[in-house]
This record gives structure tokens, sequence and C-alpha cells, in this order.
């Protein structure tokens, strides 16, 4: 962050809002012309602060209702187990998050599916066939109260 000057970190914010606006909006909006703000765009995905520029899908509007966090820990903690954990979780579409985590459980999966038979179909048929995880804990989300992708900065 201490490579980051004001206007970075106006064009980062702007840019978390809204991917898609114009060098032409964002030179408006940070009071600079066309051109130090293409560089500074540039510059700050060279640089790493930009990683991708995404369209976030409704999940509801494709019919992914539920939402649970899975608690799972490793029977094991060989290198092998837990790469291979960690790779097969990779390959899964269900899991849009996996954490490692420190505490009583090793990683803490958001899965995100249709309903509970979907749920419970993706436990039995996806978590339980991989070797090596103790019986995983399952919380369900009732309601969303706060869902961000932006960092303030």
């Amino acid at each position: 962050m201490e490579n980051l000057d004001e206007i970075d970190r106006q064009l980062l914010t702007i840019l978390q809002r809204d991917a898609f606006v114009s060098n032409k909006e964002l030179s408006q909006q940070v009071g600079l012309s066309l051109t130090p703000v293409h560089e500074r765009v540039k510059r700050l995905e060279r640089d790493g602060y930009l990683k991708s520029y995404v369209a976030l899908v409704d999940r509801k509007k494709i019919g992914r209702e539920l939402v649970a966090f899975c608690q799972v820990s490793l029977k094991e903690h060989t290198q092998e187990f837990i790469r291979e954990f960690e790779a097969k979780i990779g390959s899964l579409p269900e899991v849009m998050e996996c954490y490692n985590i420190a505490g009583p459980y090793d990683y803490l999966l958001k899965v995100v599916v249709k309903d509970m038979d979907d749920y419970r179909r993706f436990v039995v048929e996806q978590l339980a066939a991989l070797a090596h995880i103790g019986g995983p804990q399952s919380v369900f989300v009732m309601a969303e109260i706060k869902a961000t992708t932006a960092y303030e900065l």
C-alpha cells in the first residue's frame, strides 16, 4: 500500500464498484487526463493490485439458492494428503471458496448449491469420496446480511 498514492486508491475504489467504467469516466472522477489514468490503471494491473475483471452473477437467478459453510478436518496431515485434498477441493465447482484455518477444523469451505438435496449429493458423492477427511460440520445461511467483494482502501 505504501506504493499507492491517493489517486491510485481512488482508482482502485472506483474499479471495485464498477470494473467496466471507462478511462474517460475514471479521469473525470479522479481529476486527471486520460493518458495518466490509463497508465496508472495499467501499472496497477502490472503490479498485481488488479488481479482480474469479473462480472458478478446473482446466484439466485441461476438457481443456486443454498449457501453452506462446511468445516472439514483431515484425519492425517501429511504433505501428500494435504496437497491431494486441496487439489480435489479446487476442482469442485460447488466450492466457491476454501480456506485453510486454525482451530478445531483444518478447512472452511463455502459451498453454493441449488437446494438441500443438492447439498446432500455434494457431501455424499464429492466430499465423502475424498480420502482422509473426518466428518464435515455444516452451517447454512438463512439470510445474507452483507456480501461484498470491495476492500476499503
